[in-house]
């Protein structure tokens, strides 16, 4: 692929078609069905994605008792499961709407309904951004506020190329997962931005591969292997100016192997 990107690195590419079996990764995809507990208006897969998604942020909602509550109208208390149902309505709204930058903001203030005050849902942040590790440290320091407009107008400038482009399918989960990376290192929101990212690169990978895309299950297998997912996220260096992308490899894999 000899297309200039503003902003999505694709030197990994060649890489990553190395390291991932395309046959098998096709053969893969297509077996995936909806669940047998699915119905009109339950998704047993979206009901994955947005628990385990919420896991990696630390909500403790488990599946089961949010597939009793979501499906079956078991009640529990509203803390319990208010975030993974915001999670669930974005991924909802995903499925309905075409991917841009403005269903992206809408699918944000849906998700941040219980996570920030109103004014700043569907709204991109305009203050600095440190993730903070668990002993208290920055761990990572995010695009500047200055530069988060500019840097999106440059994501959804890639992505609504790719969106036209004929892929492969193997070229379809590199892309999701690098769009993926490179939103959550902008971290264009006061919050939500890895629930954000996830579905994000579902959202990409429904748009050019089907409905199929819907049953993968990355969330649960991000969170099967958060420690993993989340030393991926750091190799990539501290502060957004600085990241070194040629060190990305492991943590775009991770999407494809979600099939295995």
């Amino acid at each position: 692929m000899t297309t200039k990107f503003e902003i999505l690195p694709v030197e990994l590419l060649g890489d990553y078609k190395k390291t991932i079996d395309s046959s098998e990764l096709t053969k893969s995809f297509e077996s995936l069905t909806e669940a047998d507990i699915s119905t009109d208006t339950f998704s047993f897969y979206t009901s994955v994605a947005s628990v385990f998604s919420s896991k990696i942020e630390g909500e403790e909602t488990e599946l089961d008792s949010y597939i009793k509550f979501k499906k079956f109208g078991v009640k529990f208390q509203p803390d319990y499961t208010n975030k993974i149902d915001d999670l669930y309505n974005a991924y909802i709204f995903a499925k309905n709407n075409p991917l841009s930058e403005k269903n992206l903001m809408k699918a944000h203030k849906l998700v941040s309904k219980h996570l920030v005050d109103k004014y700043q849902r569907g709204e991109f942040r305009n203050q600095n951004m440190y993730v903070i590790s668990d002993n208290g440290g920055i761990e990572y320091v995010a695009a500047s506020p200055y530069e988060v407009t500019s840097e999106m107008e440059k994501l959804f400038a890639d992505i609504n190329h790719l969106l036209t482009t004929e892929m492969t399918l193997l070229e379809v989960f590199y892309f999701a997962a690098l769009i993926h990376l490179v939103f959550v290192k902008i971290h264009p929101f006061n919050d939500g931005n890895g629930r954000m990212a996830r579905l994000l690169e579902k959202w990409f990978l429904s748009q050019k591969a089907g409905d199929k895309a819907w049953f993968v299950q990355s969330e649960k297998n991000y969170y099967l292997q958060h420690q993993t997912y989340y030393n991926n996220l750091r190799a990539l260096g501290l502060e957004y100016p600085e990241l070194d992308y040629n060190k990305a490899l492991p943590f775009l894999m991770m999407t494809g192997k979600s099939l295995e």
